[in-house]
């Protein structure tokens, strides 16, 4: 329904950002990798997902067209929603997902809470040829927040973990590194701790 928004970003998490877009306010749901882009950016344009079910409406935005299109292949397989689909695309790169199923890493797809060895196949079973076409290249820029922590926090929440499950991870990567050079550092290895 939505190709994609363009306009102001209000208020940004990194799980949640605002489009302001002539006067009317989206709340768009988005990975970490999304995130990692528009940090700080006060404008620009998400490629944007609607996701209608019973219970609501849920628009998902993502950076680039490419996640947008891992994020629809990834949802089109049964047992994978949109959250798994968000998750898995917080927890790897786009690329990483891409070159996982292409090279049918089932492990490195387990790594990704809520995915088990069943799910990691039937990804790879029903996606290698797919991703095999969108399979490129790309980088992203480190982040940094003035309260990283929180920030991690929030993130953590929001993608569905418990608080003190997030705290207690969090924490435990802190005491580990307590140099963890960006956010999206930090959220990666308080995923894989849980």
């Amino acid at each position: 329904m939505y190709a994609y928004l363009q306009g102001k970003f209000t208020e940004k998490t990194p799980a949640q950002v605002y489009v302001d877009v002539n006067g009317v306010g989206y709340e768009v749901n988005i990975s970490l990798n999304t995130y990692s882009h528009i940090q700080h950016l006060e404008q620009g344009k998400l490629f944007t997902h609607l996701q209608v079910k019973e219970d609501g409406h849920t628009l998902f935005g993502f950076f680039e067209k490419k996640e947008k299109e891992i994020f629809l292949l990834l949802i089109g397989v049964s047992g994978i929603g949109a959250a798994t689909a968000r998750m898995m695309l917080s927890s790897l790169k786009p690329e990483e997902v891409t070159r996982a199923i292409v090279q049918s890493n089932v492990k490195l797809l387990e790594s990704v809470k809520g995915i088990g060895k069943k799910t990691a196949e039937r990804l790879v079973l029903e996606l290698k040829d797919k991703l095999g076409k969108l399979h490129t290249a790309e980088t992203i820029s480190p982040s940094m927040g003035n309260s990283l922590e929180q920030d991690a926090l929030n993130a953590l929440v929001a993608l569905g973990i418990s608080r003190q499950l997030a705290e207690q991870s969090i924490q435990k990567i802190i005491l580990a590194e307590p140099s963890v050079p960006n956010l999206e550092d930090l959220i990666k290895k308080a995923l894989k701790a849980i």
